[in-house]
């Protein structure tokens, strides 16, 4: 009998550790890694004693993230169109979801889950460039402003507007985006022009305008501008609110103002790529990084606006209750988010810009001569490189 009851313990004991081992296999993911591809400097890393997003997550759920960087939208999607890499999580500003959505690029979205989808408030539900809300969900957002040199710049700060930008008393002092939709953006509010327009005229009166302004422009910059607003280069600058309060506590003699008369609206948001091989695992990072304690901890450490209200109101009371990170109704109102625009119009865009930039009127044949010359001057780097590597193959 007592051999029974020995032999009927080890065979329960052995049952009880099968079982616990299966059930620890299910719950390790460990084997399990996806692939984020977000902004630089956009999410908390742990320096300056931050919380590690990507580390807790792992640490929660056991999956793995292999976390890389881009540097504007359009370099996300030549990347995705590519190949090569396949992405399961991507976090593309709103006209750049759209395009994606048209271009069948994108898996929808399980919100069943999302839990923490609830969290984000309802006026970032169904965007204009996402309307069905199936295909992401946002993660940040923010407007456009401007820099000015206090020192530099004696108009009150209430009267500052897109105007200045093209005011020539300022002349040599102005800094502008070195990026076509965000300048012509400020071209187009002044004008009173749609953001979104697909009216070719429109797209030739902002781009006249922009070609007036350019005597007036010291430089096109994007993030150069750090140290050329922080070292009193320039006096005038426009740029994202999410980067202001990084220039302010670096020069007192910075201001930063969104004008009243509007502003683009930009929101960043969450998706998965059509091709993604962990979908489930994706929607778990989108779902943790809703989470309102994770989200607090990323708007903390990058200084962007966070869509949702019960993490707005545990941040800072200088930043919650700052027009510049939170807008008033009335700039809001005001404001309009990028769409994606048809092709046609965005090779219009890009060509205006490649005018206005070499400081020419559009002459189809000065055009051509441009991209040509960049064309060769590529080829030749290419071609340098290649020469470069074989002959240090002979040499070893």
């Amino acid at each position: 009998m007592k051999k029974n009851l020995v032999l009927i313990s080890a065979a329960f004991f052995s049952v009880l550790l099968i079982t616990a081992g299966l059930v620890l296999f299910k719950h390790d993911k460990s084997n399990v890694t996806i692939n984020v591809y977000n902004w630089g400097e956009y999410i908390s890393d742990g320096t300056d004693g931050t919380l590690n997003v990507n580390e807790e997550f792992t640490k929660r759920t056991g999956i793995h993230v292999n976390y890389s960087t881009f540097q504007s939208n359009e370099a996300l999607f030549a990347k995705m169109q590519g190949g090569g890499t396949k992405y399961d999580v991507v976090i593309p500003s709103d006209y750049m979801i759209s395009k994606m959505i048209e271009k069948d690029m994108l898996r929808k979205i399980d919100f069943e889950n999302i839990s923490n989808f609830s969290y984000i408030d309802d006026n970032f539900k169904n965007p204009t460039y996402d309307p069905t809300n199936e295909y992401s969900v946002p993660y940040t957002w923010g407007t456009i402003g401007i820099f000015y040199n206090k020192k530099m710049v004696n108009e009150p700060e209430e009267e500052i507007s897109w105007d200045i930008l093209w005011n020539k008393k300022y002349s040599g002092k102005i800094l502008m985006f070195d990026n076509p939709r965000d300048s012509f953006a400020i071209s187009q509010i002044r004008l009173g022009i749609p953001l979104n327009t697909v009216n070719p005229k429109d797209w030739e009166y902002a781009a006249q305008d922009l070609r007036n302004q350019k005597p007036l422009v010291q430089s096109y910059v994007m993030d150069q501008i750090f140290d050329k607003m922080g070292n009193g280069e320039a006096a005038l600058a426009p740029y994202y609110t999410g980067d202001a309060a990084l220039l302010i506590q670096r020069n007192k003699d910075i201001g930063f103002v969104v004008p009243k008369i509007g502003t683009n609206k930009f929101i960043d948001a969450m998706c998965i790529p059509k091709d993604s091989e962990h979908p489930t695992e994706a929607q778990k990072y989108i779902n943790f990084l809703c989470d309102p304690d994770i989200a607090l901890e990323n708007i903390r450490y990058i200084g962007y606006s966070s869509p949702e209200t019960k993490v707005k109101n545990k941040l800072d009371p200088q930043i919650s209750n700052s027009k510049i990170y939170y807008p008033d109704e009335e700039t809001l109102k005001n404001s309009q988010v990028f769409t994606s625009l048809p092709d046609e119009i965005n090779s219009l865009m890009d060509n205006l810009w490649i005018t206005i930039k070499t400081g020419n009127v559009g002459n189809p044949l000065t055009l051509f001569a441009v991209i040509l010359c960049f064309v060769v001057l590529y080829l030749t780097i290419i071609l340098y490189k290649k020469s470069k590597y074989k002959n240090s193959i002979k040499k070893n």
